[in-house]
């Protein structure tokens, strides 16, 4: 019997030998499909120990300008819901892809044709940050059946009853914005990761990932440090992808770069 999407991510973090887990996002279709592959393949022989696919959206609030501009030009190269979910499918053997999105492109598609296409693909999870926890509850039911785990956002500004509530609801991990506000490289790493972590933890039994505003390996080393069990990478890489000649190798030597220093 084959593992779940749950079981999936949850061993890429019990088996990292790194002090966290890498995962680097990427947005699919960007710059343009086969290169879209080209660097998800380059992140994974580099070190990635999961990976996270934007499927690109015309309104992504939770991202910044690097990312949104990476959605817009991978749907204007005519990148789709289905042209991405290929890109996942051919990268996830290599290891578990986490799907980005927003709920409209759940609701067009329809949310259980949707959840089945993933699984379809081999998609262990799916990240779906204007999904409210009082609306979630049926799409988490719909995940579940077919092995996909909902990976749920928590930010600073979550309360302990709700993140209580997130956290018991979490499957595969829990997401953890490390500020408020959209994705995006920013200067140095707050003091406050590790209460906001330690917070996290003590309402999940699930890892705890860290994202949004880390965009260099001393950051990645920081967010271990304060009890991260795993790293997210966005900005960074994309914009990687989108300026460097060759994007999948760019992409490949900064993966490779994080890695190394969460060793």
């Amino acid at each position: 019997m084959s593992a779940t999407g749950e079981e999936r991510i949850a061993a890429a973090f019990a088996n990292t030998a790194k002090r966290a887990a890498l995962m680097p996002y990427l947005m699919g279709g960007f710059p343009d499909l086969a290169s879209s592959q080209e660097i998800g393949e380059a992140a994974a022989a580099a070190g990635a120990d999961l990976l996270e696919l934007g499927i690109p959206f015309s309104d992504p609030l939770a991202d910044g300008p690097v990312i949104h501009a990476a959605a817009t030009r991978a749907l204007e190269a005519g990148a789709s819901v289905d042209s991405v979910l290929a890109v996942a499918g051919a990268l996830a053997p290599l290891l578990p892809v986490i799907a980005m999105t927003y709920t409209n492109v759940l609701l067009a598609r329809g949310v259980e044709r949707f959840l089945q296409r993933l699984a379809q693909c081999g998609v262990s999870g799916l990240i779906v940050p204007d999904l409210p926890y009082e609306e979630a509850e049926g799409i988490a039911a719909a995940a579940a059946a077919v092995g996909v785990a909902l990976v749920p956002l928590v930010a600073p500004t979550t309360t302990d009853e709700r993140l209580a509530r997130l956290g018991a609801r979490a499957r595969g991990s829990i997401y953890v914005v490390s500020v408020a506000g959209p994705t995006g490289e920013r200067e140095g790493a707050s003091a406050s990761l590790a209460p906001l972590l330690a917070r996290a933890h003590a309402h999940t039994e699930v890892p705890v990932a860290l994202g949004f505003g880390i965009s260099t390996p001393a950051q990645a080393a920081a967010a271990a440090d304060a009890g991260a069990d795993g790293v997210i990478v966005g900005s960074r890489l994309v914009r990687a992808a989108g300026e460097e000649a060759d994007g999948a190798a760019a992409v490949g030597r900064l993966v490779g770069e994080f890695a190394a220093a969460l060793a």
